[in-house]
């Protein structure tokens, strides 16, 4: 009796242990996934925005007033004033040629005025003399004619050697070389000894004040191009100088460069920008709605373009990596081409620790 009853303990108590290893063996394992603790992320929602068509050309620099001086007398130089880059005033003298040759020119001529009018004033002096004598009837008609033909000759030689000096001197001018307005001196490629003549080029000054941008546009462009066009004067790392429109398009085409010349003005003040500066003109054809995404959401691996999703699955979301094509950037954001659509949320942050599928919780 009491060992059946034992059996029985024993019997009971296996039986117990094995229904508590069945009822552990039949709970569902929990997956790696959801083991795996969803990463806080920052999205941003995919929308339209203003997306500009562009191309972009080189563009040059060139002031509205330049000036390239030449003398317009032949001598040596004798002194130069300014160097290249320097800022100067209208009026103010930059080099001076050998006036030596030309002073001794003048003062030969004011001899010859000095003489003419010593003449002129005999022959004033006779001519008064002569009439008085005709009208006492002293003299002839022909003497008097006479006197008065002479007086007349010495003064026209008398008023044209004054002529003659006022030229002479007006020509001293011009061995002063002087800034025809305020700008900066450019290159100097002369020196003090040098002989100039009318096709020296001395150096040139620029007004930095109102200043263009040359463009040429492609001619299959043409059926395009007007007056009022946006344009962006970038500098050569793309960074935004100036927003400006076209003003002038030429109705001709470049022979050489078989393109057609826009002009743009410019207003960047003479620290940002110089005459004959190369930039980059951003020409603006039309605007239109497209999908845009933040330049963070952007990674780049292996040549390809892609950028992380957050997608709902189930009671979650996962991240999801999504190539895309992109276009021109709008601000911080780049156009889209394809690859998302408008309502996608896109991750912002911890796209270096993101891999395909991983559980992620979106914020904002």
């Amino acid at each position: 009796m009491n060992v059946n009853q034992n059996q029985k303990r024993i019997f009971c108590a296996a039986l117990f242990g094995a229904s508590l290893l069945v009822v552990g063996c039949s709970k569902p394992a929990v997956s790696a996934q959801q083991q795996m603790q969803a990463m806080p992320v920052e999205v941003s929602t995919i929308a339209l925005s203003p997306v500009p068509k562009s191309d972009t050309y080189v563009a040059t620099i060139k002031s509205r007033r330049s000036a390239t001086l030449q003398p317009q007398v032949d001598g040596n130089l004798t002194q130069i004033y300014v160097h290249s880059g320097d800022h100067v005033r209208r009026g103010q003298v930059l080099m001076e040629i050998d006036p030596q040759k030309q002073l001794a020119t003048v003062l030969t001529q004011k001899a010859t005025v000095q003489q003419n009018y010593a003449v002129y004033h005999y022959n004033e002096v006779e001519v008064d003399r002569q009439r008085k004598l005709f009208q006492a009837g002293v003299t002839s008609r022909d003497a008097y004619d006479q006197a008065e033909q002479l007086y007349e000759n010495s003064r026209a030689a008398y008023e044209s050697a004054q002529a003659s000096l006022k030229t002479q001197q007006a020509q001293l001018q011009y061995y002063h070389i002087t800034a025809p307005f305020d700008g900066i001196v450019g290159d100097v490629p002369v020196h003090v000894g040098d002989y100039v003549s009318a096709s020296t080029v001395l150096t040139t000054v620029d007004e930095n004040t109102d200043l263009e941008a040359y463009i040429y546009i492609p001619t299959e462009r043409s059926s395009q191009l007007r007056r009022g066009l946006p344009v962006n004067i970038l500098d050569n790392s793309g960074n935004l100088l100036e927003k400006t429109s076209i003003d002038f398009v030429s109705p001709q085409v470049d022979n050489n460069l078989q393109g057609i010349l826009v002009k743009t003005p410019v207003h960047r003040t003479q620290e940002m920008l110089r005459n004959a500066q190369m930039v980059k003109a951003q020409v603006i054809w039309s605007t239109s709605p497209a999908p845009t995404v933040p330049v963070l959401a952007v990674a780049h691996i292996g040549g390809l373009t892609f950028v992380y999703v957050a997608e709902q699955k189930g009671n979650g979301y996962v991240a999801h990596q999504v190539p895309v094509q992109l276009g021109d950037t709008v601000g911080n954001s780049y156009a889209v081409n394809s690859g998302l659509k408008v309502g996608d949320k896109v991750i912002l942050s911890s796209i270096q620790f993101l891999m395909d599928g991983m559980p992620v919780q979106p914020l904002g």
